[in-house]
């Protein structure tokens, strides 16, 4: 008898604990946010939660500073954003939560130069722009910065040679 009834209490136990473990992990589902979240998220990113809105850039626009932004791009910005930074060969791009975004959109050329600079520094949480705080130098990021301003049109760069194997 006491066995049946610590059987049962345990059993209980255990759903009692299950069901919000359950309940939390569909809740974690990754989905594409709404219209309005977007919106939302986009304008609180451009007027609040990314700094260094009036910072600008030391480097100015320059053959030699487009080849060195490309290169530093390669090296960093490639795997999620592909070649003409408009995410083309990039097998995941859209699968992400939000999905990585085009860096020639409205959205993205709408940050100042040290916004851009911020967001390389320290990334976007929650989505999956990573800092590269420590990894970049700042000549690197403000290359970088030079590079995102003048994207070669779309799909011109070809596909990361990470993905064409």
């Amino acid at each position: 008898m006491f066995r049946t009834i610590l059987a049962v209490g345990l059993a209980f136990s255990a759903g009692v604990l299950t069901l919000p473990a359950l309940l939390l992990c569909r809740g974690v589902k990754a989905t594409q946010p709404s219209h309005v979240e977007t919106v939302l998220i986009d304008g609180l990113k451009h007027k609040v939660l990314v700094g260094n809105k009036r910072e600008q850039n030391p480097v100015r626009a320059s053959s030699d500073a487009l080849a060195d932004g490309k290169e530093a791009f390669s090296h960093y910005c490639v795997a999620c954003h592909g070649m003409d930074g408009r995410n083309t060969g990039v097998p995941f791009a859209d699968k992400l939560s939000p999905s990585a975004p085009s860096l020639a959109s409205p959205e993205v050329q709408g940050y100042t130069d040290g916004q851009l600079k911020w967001v390389i520094d320290n990334g976007i949480w929650p989505s999956g722009m990573p800092g590269s705080r420590g990894v970049l130098s700042d000549e690197e990021i403000w290359s970088i910065v030079v590079y995102l301003r003048h994207l070669p049109p779309a799909g011109s760069g070809g596909e990361p040679e990470m993905y064409t194997h």
